[in-house]
């Protein structure tokens, strides 16, 4: 399958609320790596939506420093869209209303996370199981004006699915898109998603639904659209290994190196961290963009060695050069 064949059939913008994306080929939210520098990476090479890490709206009431530092931002981002966690519909009206959310044109909510400590709290996928709970939470960020979408499972297990009437109340209590990960929380992250249930999301409501789950490929891609009928995808860790799938899907020039693009995550790291900061975010980012490049061990525990930013330059430089 080539490259137009999903430019032609598939590519468009979305209209969400207000906000009109320039492609429906989304980065989602990914604890720990979708900061700043990773955000404006994916979007130059063409994801429509590019979303924070994950963010507790409890920190944000509170004003832990920590959990508001996730939000660094400035104008190279065109559209700004935070996913916020938390099963308090206050703390994410506060959260939506306060300083810290004040430059963001978007609020993602998750209601996905499967992680049994979140899952305990009663936040992220155990919001499925509390319909009245999850619309309470839409509304109270609906109330702060912005643009809203809710990332969600279809259930807890096989024999819990409520995907169908959870995407109707998402859209009855106000969200402007829902993005559907094709797995239920008992799956985690691993397994064929199954179509079936984000094609139910999608024959259920009228805002855009996006499918989540598996895409690492071209080919998944055309899939997920092909068996879903779901208005765009949302692509996950394979974009941290592969961030040029965003340029493959949405028909951007493609000459751009991993390489060149590392290079310019330092740039941009360093101009919004500190130095050990930014080092951090640069070796947890070019762990992923290694995947599948062989012989590169040693100079990956070279790289984590690294004491200062010129030095992870030079190692960047020759895990990367010989492999464009």
């Amino acid at each position: 399958m080539s490259m137009e064949k999903f430019c032609e059939k598939y590519l468009k913008k979305l209209h969400i609320g207000n906000i009109t994306t320039d492609s429906n080929v989304l980065m989602a939210p990914l604890a720990g790596y979708t900061g700043y520098p990773f955000r404006v990476m994916c979007r130059k090479l063409g994801a429509g939506l590019a979303f924070t890490e994950m963010v507790s709206a409890n920190g944000l009431k509170y004003n832990d420093k920590a959990t508001a530092k996730l939000l660094y931002t400035d104008d190279a981002e065109i559209v700004k869209a935070v996913q916020l966690l938390g099963s308090v519909p206050s703390a994410f009206e506060c959260a939506c209303k306060g300083e810290y959310t004040a430059d963001y044109d978007m609020v993602d909510i998750n209601m996905g996370c499967p992680v049994p400590n979140i899952i305990k709290s009663g936040e992220g996928c155990a919001l499925t199981r509390d319909l009245s709970r999850a619309s309470k939470i839409i509304e109270a960020c609906k109330r702060s004006g912005k643009v809203v979408s809710v990332k969600f499972r279809p259930g807890m297990n096989k024999d819990n699915i409520v995907v169908s009437e959870f995407a109707r109340m998402c859209e009855d209590s106000g969200a402007d898109m829902i993005t559907v990960h094709g797995r239920t929380r008992d799956m985690m992250y691993s397994g064929e998603p199954i179509y079936e249930y984000i094609e139910a999301a999608k024959k259920a409501v009228n805002i855009p639904v996006i499918a989540n789950g598996g895409i690492n490929s071209e080919e998944a891609a055309i899939k997920m659209m092909d068996r879903t009928g779901a208005d765009g995808i949302m692509i996950a860790r394979y974009g941290l290994e592969n961030p040029l799938i965003f340029a493959q899907l949405t028909g951007k020039n493609t000459d751009t190196t991993k390489l060149s693009l590392i290079m310019e995550q330092c740039d941009m790291a360093q101009s919004c961290f500190d130095e050990i900061s930014a080092m951090d975010y640069i070796k947890k980012i070019t762990s992923y963009f290694m995947k599948k490049l062989h012989g590169t061990k040693a100079l990956k525990q070279e790289m984590y060695k690294c004491g200062s930013m010129a030095e992870l330059r030079k190692i960047l430089i020759q895990i990367f050069e010989e492999r464009k």
